[in-house]
């Protein structure tokens, strides 16, 4: 159940008096406008007016998530500037009072041509460090999100929905998301927008979209909580794991650039395909009877095959694998959860188009329990490349 702030309710909390035993209390249309539809894929269908009236103002008080505001809105009333991905507002002292994360919805074309932009991911926004040429460096506004985990302070987060040139959305063209919460972030290697190949960041920022109202004046004390109900992550679901066959397949036979080409074109299927193209790899290393399994059946399932002749030590083996066509990494829960879906004795794989952390690397060679087998980006990009596949 979201978390809504009545007018009322802000007034007793600011003056100690408790609320109906702290329980989220909705606020009706007349207090806040007409609200969004429901979160849907195509979010630029998305129209709707800001939570109240704001024909005359340029500052909001409280933002709701789902609803539009206009550009000057959301750095007049966060006190951030007016330009950049990463802009923070800063107290007296030099320290971060709050951050603002502006990204955008890519247009059809750059989504074709561009899979490593920001995008969302369930509910985890995969957010690409500033500096669009060059080597990005962890250091300036880049540094100040990992900063979150030490100090506490809130993060907006906002989505450019369309174009200045659509005259339906008008100027309220700023979605607001949520709180982010900051998850962990790893460098990769990218085109910038001249096609170099550099180092960039990428952060995964949690979405706290059940906290609906977000009052500005409380956003310190709203933040601090949502981050003490979701601890930080452990060190080693932090870290970033680069397996050893990764390695030497980057710097031997297959080219760094050419797996990386193939990550890319991975990257940009629909995840029905990323799966159909998982199918198509088992079936030329040696394994038989694949079969993808129905969406709504999957079980956390999506592709399942047995072990060939080729394969005689595990022959009649059922494999059961499970296919993340991701940008963010893949942590330790994801394969404790794959591990609790298996078929009594079946061995488990994870196949992503990203990383694994440590942890997850740790979780899946645990002793004592069920192996699970992890394929990272690049290690199945050779695999694709060695099996003569076009993705």
């Amino acid at each position: 159940m979201g978390l809504h702030l009545t007018h009322l309710q802000i007034l007793r909390w600011q003056s100690g008096i408790p609320t109906a035993a702290r329980r989220p209390i909705k606020t009706s249309s007349r207090d806040y406008g007409q609200a969004l539809p429901g979160r849907c894929e195509n979010r630029s269908l998305t129209t709707a007016q800001p939570p109240y009236s704001m024909a005359a103002y340029e500052s909001v008080p409280v933002f709701r998530v789902d609803h539009l505001y206009t550009h000057e809105e959301v750095y007049n009333s966060l006190g951030v500037g007016n330009a950049g991905g990463i802009r923070p507002a800063l107290n007296g002292d030099g320290t971060v009072r709050r951050l603002v994360v502006m990204t955008a919805e890519p247009s059809q074309k750059i989504a074709g041509e561009n899979p490593y932009h920001d995008r969302i991911e369930g509910d985890v926004l995969v957010f690409t460090a500033a500096g669009r040429e060059g080597e990005q460096l962890l250091s300036g506004v880049n540094r100040r999100l990992t900063e979150q985990a030490v100090s506490g302070f809130p993060i907006y987060g906002f989505i450019n929905i369309g174009s200045r040139r659509n005259t339906v959305l008008g100027k309220r063209r700023w979605r607001f998301l949520g709180l982010l919460q900051f998850f962990r972030y790893s460098q990769e290697m990218q085109p910038d927008t001249k096609g170099n190949r550099r180092g960039v960041w990428i952060f995964e920022l949690l979405i706290h979209s059940s906290l609906q109202d977000v009052p500005v004046h409380l956003d310190a004390t709203l933040s601090s909580r949502l981050m003490s109900e979701i601890p930080c992550l452990p060190d080693a679901d932090r870290e970033i794991s680069v397996p050893e066959s990764v390695a030497v397949s980057a710097e031997g036979a297959v080219p760094a650039e050419e797996l990386e080409n193939t990550r890319r074109s991975m990257l940009n299927m629909p995840p029905k395909k990323f799966e159909e193209l998982t199918r198509l790899v088992l079936e030329r290393t040696g394994f038989e009877r694949v079969t993808v399994t129905r969406y709504s059946q999957d079980g956390g399932i999506d592709v399942s095959a047995y072990a060939g002749r080729t394969l005689w030590p595990l022959r009649e083996t059922l494999v059961q694998v499970q296919a993340k066509r991701w940008l963010h990494s893949v942590g330790r829960r994801e394969v404790a959860e794959l591990r609790g879906s298996l078929h009594p004795y079946a061995r488990g794989t994870i196949v992503t188009t990203s990383h694994f952390t440590r942890a997850a690397v740790l979780e899946a060679r645990d002793a004592g329990k069920a192996p699970i087998v992890l394929v990272d980006g690049l290690d199945f990009s050779r695999l694709v490349i060695a099996a003569c596949l076009q993705p």
